[in-house]
């Protein structure tokens, strides 16, 4: 067991704080590519895709539904064409 403060935080619990910030810290970096590639083209879809890129890992906690809907975001633009 690792202790915060007064906290203790079990090492399988650690690893689920560290995937999370990985996984959001790349699909924070696609969404900056699709944000600049919409901005660049004023292409609407990847714009507002890598904007929801940027925002969703903030409000999703379980790694499992981050990954499925960022790569759900990610291949977004490839289908819908506007």
């Amino acid at each position: 067991m690792y202790h915060v403060g007064q906290v203790a935080i079990s090492p399988r619990r650690k690893m689920e704080s560290t995937s999370l910030l990985l996984w959001g810290m790349v699909f924070g970096s696609l969404g900056l590519g699709f944000f600049i590639y919409g901005k660049k083209q004023k292409a609407i879809v990847p714009l507002m895709t890598g904007i929801a890129l940027f925002i969703f890992p903030y409000f999703i906690a379980d790694i499992t539904m981050l990954v499925i809907i960022g790569c759900s975001l990610v291949v977004l633009p490839y289908f819908v064409r506007i």
